[in-house]
């Protein structure tokens, strides 16, 4: 990765990092308690070791390495999940994945692109379905940038650390609330093993995510920002006859400003 822009993955309870196989030279942060496992779990691995209390909280750890990024003189850094298995896109119908040699240039080149257009934050689809693919709308300026792959541009903008399991939808709205836009690729999507321990997912968020304390982030997230931006998700998708009442525990955002 060139000088300016930095990989980072802050992981938590899986000293067996997935994403170092797609991204190699990203920098892995761990509790100081952990960071002898992960060196042994991932030989040769860039692993910074945080102090206790730093980790567990995921906005928390987030923050600590925007801030110490940034201290040592990185312009943009991106944060991904330690259990990104890599970038994908449709081309002719036919799944591909951004190669792991390209991925440097490749998050060069749309950081790159977010600097001229003015924003600090973008990222990609959050959805690895063929049908998100918008073709005539290949940028979004108001889409939500999801936390398994984000790239900061120098700024003040910090996770709130009272959202740790709508920290990527708060950031988003704080973006779009200062600086009138990110960037999201839409053709784009990350592969990510997401969901709680219910899903075989062990660590991380999985630690503390459920559905009761997903419903309060979002209604807290709610609070916030207003029941105008952040809107309950009632659609029903199981195109049945039979019409259930359903509240998706991922909000819809509406921002009250001009973009894409």
């Amino acid at each position: 990765m060139i000088d300016r822009i930095s990989v980072n993955a802050p992981s938590y309870k899986r000293p067996v990092v997935e994403t170092l196989k797609y991204v190699p030279n990203c920098r892995v942060w761990v509790c100081e308690s952990e960071a002898e496992d992960y060196r042994k779990g991932n030989p040769g691995a860039d692993i910074v070791a945080v102090p206790v209390g730093v980790q567990g909280n995921l906005c928390r750890i987030r923050n600590w390495i925007l801030d110490r990024e940034y201290e040592r003189g990185i312009e943009a850094v991106c944060l991904i999940d330690d259990d990104l298995r890599g970038i994908q896109y449709y081309e002719k119908m036919k799944r591909i994945k951004v190669q792991p040699s390209v991925f440097p240039s490749w998050v060069e080149f749309y950081t790159d692109l977010a600097e001229a257009w003015g924003v600090k934050l973008w990222g990609v689809n959050c959805n690895t379905d063929l049908q998100s693919y918008r073709e005539y709308t290949p940028f979004s300026t108001l889409s939500y940038i999801g936390g398994p792959f984000s790239v900061h541009i120098r700024s003040e903008m910090r996770y709130d650390e009272r959202l740790p399991l709508k920290e990527d939808y708060d950031m988003t709205l704080q973006h779009l609330n200062r600086y009138r836009g990110v960037l999201r690729l839409n053709k784009f999507s990350y592969i990510v093993k997401q969901g709680g321990s219910g899903n075989g997912q062990a660590g991380g968020c999985a630690t503390y995510r459920n559905v009761k304390n997903e419903t309060d982030q979002l209604t807290f997230l709610q609070k916030k920002w207003g029941d105008k931006i952040v809107k309950y998700d009632n659609n029903d998708r199981s195109h049945s006859r039979i019409k259930k009442q359903t509240i998706d525990i991922n909000p819809v955002l509406s921002a009250p400003i001009r973009g894409v």
